[in-house]
This record gives structure tokens, C-alpha cells and sequence, in this order.
């Protein structure tokens, strides 16, 4: 890998000669500018304003421009001239636990690269310390035009540096924030856990760019002439009214998507909505004394209800279907006693007569 910068880690009175080389590269695909008519490329040229001409690369140099719009010129001179010890030098300034550092503040990623063999011994010392400490290492130091701040932990066998942004670059969290006040309730965030688990943990080596392969597939199909692929249009959707029912649809769909046995789960929420039609008919027939002194109209609507709800039951488990059995015992049972009751009270009745 090339080298992007040669300097040295400053670690007390040891220094290290290094190379600094990039951690990552992009593999995201470019485009150009082209005129849409005749597909003819866009360029930009650099014209200076007062000659009104293009000028070269070597022509070319940086200045700062003042508040009145003076220019002020700046050399790579100048700036390799200024009085910083970080100039050509990472400086570790301190060892702090890694949870310390905000992941807000992480940055470009680099390789630290020991440059030269006697560079090897002390390379070697100081990331088998990092190891031992279990710390990052907090330096400063000067890249492209700037003082940086960054963060060096180990990597496999190498020492890594993340460039970290100063804390006066993050952003406060003012507004971003919802602004309504929400209350979530503990059910919701036990099927929101339930999805978590379901999701589980996945190898970040397993996952892909979907967008840059569609993209090549794209240009492919073009450049052969053939159709280009089309993503089927989209399903218009209202908007999530029940949150308990999308969180439990998400649920299902995650175990179905990994290949997971959903039938278990469709059995439960059986079996517990078989206990609620329990509940109800227990509650029913707790009523229905009442219910049958009073109309007979209120009796037509109970039969109409036992019978939707040995319907639904007849669509349950056999475990489902026992329960229900015996639930049907202890109905007729206590129908039979209430027949009784009545007809003694008639023959009392002939008997006075």
C-alpha cells in the first residue's frame, strides 16, 4: 500500500518511525458529466479571473482570503516551517479506557506501518502495551493543512489510527429530538426485544453494497444493449396505526425470513386466544341466569355467541378442542341443574293444588 505521509509516533522519549497509509479504500462506482444531447464530456477548466486565461497545475497555489477579500498567499513553505511539534510527528498525549471516545467523533481510519527495521522493536513495544493495557492511545497530529486529533488501538498485528473530529465540531442534539410527548408502553417494548432477538447478530463480512451491485448490473445491461432492470413499483401502504400488530408482523417476518419454525408462535397466540374466549364464556356464564329470567331475545343472542365460539374452537388444536369439551360439560351441567330447579317448583305447586 502506498504511503500517504512518513513522520513518526512520539511515545514519551521513544520515537517510532512510521509510514501512514489508508485503512479503507471506496469502491463506490463514479459518473461523469456528459452533454446530454450529444453525450460529449463536461470538464472544468481553471481560469484565472484577472488574465482570463486557463493556467496549468504548477500554476496553481493556495492563499487565505481576509474578510476585505484580499488574498493572502500561503506556501507549503510556510506551512512546513510553523513552530508544531505534530508537524511530522504523532504525538500520544494520553491512554484512556476506548469507551471513552464517542464513536461521533470517529473519522478516516489509517494503518500504522513501521518504517524501517530498527522502527520494528519499539513498534512492536508499544502496540503489545496497548494490548495489555486494553486502552486506545489519544495523539495530535498534522495532516493536509491541519492539526488532527486521533486515536491509535491495534488491529490484528498492526497499529491503527482513527483521525477523531475535536469536540467543538460535533453538533448538540438540540431539536432533533420528537417533540411530542410519547409514552411507550412495557408490551410494545417486550415485542420490540422479541424483534431485536429475532434479528440477532450478524457477520458485518456477510453484508454487501445492494445499491453498487444493482448499479453495475445497470451499466451491463446498457453497454449490451439489452433492457436495463426495472425494481417492481412499490406497494402503497396507509399509515401504521397499531403498533402492537406491526411490531408482531415484523416479529413473524423475521423468523420466516431466516427460515425459523413460525407454528410454535402461531400456536401460542392460539392458545391464548382460546383462554380469552374462555374467560369471555366463563363471564357469559356467570350471566346467564340473569340473562334467561329476563328476555328471551338476551337467551337467542347467547345461543348465537356459543355457537360462533364453538366454531372458532373447532379451528384450534386438539389440546384446544379438550378444553373446550370439558367447557362443554360444565355448560350442560349447569343448564341441567337449571332445568331441574323449575320443575320441581311446578310439581310443589300441583301438589298444594
Amino acid at each position: 500500500m502506498r504511503s500517504i505521509w512518513n513522520g513518526a509516533i512520539s511515545f514519551g522519549l521513544v520515537s517510532i518511525p512510521i509510514k501512514l497509509v489508508n485503512a479503507t479504500e471506496s469502491h463506490s462506482i463514479s459518473f461523469r458529466q456528459i452533454h446530454v444531447e450529444d453525450g460529449g464530456r463536461i470538464r472544468y477548466r481553471k481560469v484565472c479571473e484577472l488574465e482570463d486565461r486557463e493556467v496549468r497545475g504548477d500554476e496553481i497555489g493556495k492563499a487565505y482570503e481576509a474578510a476585505d477579500g484580499a488574498m493572502i498567499p500561503i506556501t507549503d513553505e510556510d506551512l512546513g516551517s510553523l513552530p508544531l511539534p505534530t508537524a511530522k510527528t504523532i504525538e500520544i498525549v494520553a491512554f484512556v479506557p476506548s469507551d471513552r471516545i464517542d464513536p461521533l467523533q470517529m473519522d478516516t481510519a489509517y494503518y500504522l506501518s513501521a518504517n524501517g527495521v530498527p522502527a520494528a522493536k519499539p513498534y512492536t513495544l508499544l502496540r503489545e502495551a496497548l494490548k495489555r493495557s486494553q486502552k486506545v492511545a489519544i495523539a495530535k497530529f498534522a495532516l493536509r493543512g491541519r492539526e488532527r486529533l486521533g486515536m491509535l488501538r491495534v488491529v490484528d498485528d498492526v497499529i491503527a489510527m482513527h483521525g477523531l473530529l475535536w469536540p467543538d465540531e460535533i453538533r448538540a442534539t438540540d431539536g432533533v429530538a420528537p417533540d411530542a410527548s410519547v409514552t411507550v408502553r412495557d408490551k410494545e417494548l417486550d415485542l420490540a426485544d422479541a424483534l431485536m432477538d429475532t434479528l440477532g447478530e450478524v457477520d458485518l463480512a456477510d453484508l454487501h453494497d445492494d445499491y453498487r451491485e444493482a448499479v453495475e448490473e445497470l451499466i451491463a445491461a446498457k453497454a449490451s444493449g439489452e433492457e436495463a432492470p426495472h425494481a417492481p413499483a412499490p406497494a402503497r401502504g396507509g399509515k401504521v396505526l397499531d403498533l402492537m400488530a406491526a411490531l408482531e408482523k415484523s416479529v413473524r417476518d423475521a423468523k420466516e425470513s431466516r427460515g425459523e419454525d413460525v407454528a410454535e408462535g402461531k400456536e401460542q397466540e392460539g392458545a391464548a386466544e382460546v383462554q380469552s374466549l374462555r374467560g369471555r364464556r366463563t363471564a357469559a356464564s356467570k350471566a346467564a341466569p340473569r340473562a334467561a329470567s329476563k328476555s328471551t331475545p338476551k337467551a337467542e343472542a347467547g345461543k348465537k355467541s356459543t355457537s360462533t365460539a364453538k366454531k372458532a374452537a373447532a379451528k384450534k388444536p386438539a389440546t384446544t378442542k379438550k378444553a373446550t369439551g370439558a367447557a362443554k360439560k360444565s355448560t350442560a351441567k349447569s343448564a341441567t341443574a337449571k332445568s331441574a330447579a323449575p320443575a320441581k317448583k311446578t310439581g310443589a305447586r300441583k301438589r298444594s293444588a
